[in-house]
C-alpha cells in the first residue's frame, strides 16, 4: 500500500484535471459557437465555470492529491506520519469532494444540464473522484490524527463560496437562456424558489459538510489510535 498509494493519488489527480480541462474547453467552445450576444460572452462562461463548487472542489482535490503524492514519494523510506498541514489539506479536500458526490447524486443527477456537459467529465468529478477521496480517507498510509476543531473549520470555505454565489448571481446574465441572473445550482436560485428555501438548503449543506468533516477526522483519529496500539 505504501508503494502503490502515491501513484493512485497521481492517477486520480490527473484524471480530475483532464476532466476539468475538457469541461472548460467545452464551455469556451459553446460560448464561441453561440448565436446571441450573451452566449458569446467568453469571460462570463469561464468565470461561471469556476463558480461551480464541483469545479473548485475538484481542483482543490487534484492539487492536494499531487502534493500528497509528491510528499509520499520524497519520504518513501520513512514511516513517519504526514505533516499536520498536509493532513489538514487532505481532510478538507476529502470533505468537499465527498460532499460534492453526495449532493450531486441526491439532488442534481436527474436535472438537465446545458449542452457543454459531457458524461465522462461529469461522472469523473461527481462519482470517481469522490470515491477515490473516500478510499484515501479509509486506506491511505501514514495518515495523521487531527483534532476535532479542524473538522469544524471545514465549513469556512463552502460558506464563503455560498456568499460569493448569492452576491454574484443577480449581476450575471445567463449565457444560455439570457435570463438576468445566474446561479450554478437550481437550489441556490431565489428567483425560482424563495430565499427561505435557499437558506434551508445552505444550512443543510453546511451541516452536512460539518458532519462529513467530523467523520473524516474521526476515521483519521481511529486509524491513528489503532496504529499506536
Amino acid at each position: 500500500m505504501k508503494t502503490v498509494w502515491p501513484y493512485v493519488r497521481i492517477v486520480a489527480a490527473l484524471l480530475a484535471l483532464a476532466a476539468l480541462a475538457r469541461q472548460l474547453t467545452r464551455e469556451i467552445a459553446t460560448a464561441q459557437a453561440a448565436t446571441t450576444e450573451w452566449g458569446r460572452d467568453i469571460p462570463t462562461a469561464v468565470s461561471n465555470f469556476f463558480s461551480f463548487f464541483t469545479t473548485l472542489s475538484g481542483l482543490i482535490a487534484a492539487i492536494v492529491l499531487l502534493i500528497a503524492a509528491g510528499w509520499m514519494l520524497r519520504t518513501r523510506r520513512s514511516d513517519d506520519t504526514e505533516p499536520r498541514w498536509l493532513a489538514v489539506l487532505l481532510a478538507y479536500a476529502s470533505t468537499y469532494m465527498i460532499t460534492t458526490g453526495i449532493v450531486y447524486n441526491l439532488l442534481l443527477r436527474n436535472i438537465p444540464s446545458h449542452s457543454a456537459t459531457e458524461a465522462w467529465t461529469s461522472e469523473t468529478l461527481h462519482v470517481v473522484l469522490p470515491i477515490v477521496m473516500l478510499l484515501d480517507v479509509l486506506f491511505a498510509p501514514r495518515r495523521r490524527s487531527l483534532g476535532w476543531g479542524t473538522a469544524l473549520l471545514a465549513v469556512v470555505f463552502p460558506l464563503a463560496w455560498g456568499g460569493y454565489t448569492l452576491v454574484r448571481g443577480p449581476f450575471i446574465t445567463d449565457p444560455f437562456t439570457a435570463t438576468p441572473y445566474w446561479y450554478p445550482y437550481p437550489f441556490l436560485n431565489p428567483n425560482t424558489s424563495s430565499w427561505a428555501s435557499v437558506g434551508l438548503y445552505v444550512a443543510a449543506i453546511a451541516a452536512a459538510i460539518v458532519v462529513i468533516s467530523l467523520i473524516v477526522v474521526g476515521i483519521g483519529r481511529l486509524r491513528g489510535a489503532r496504529k499506536r496500539h
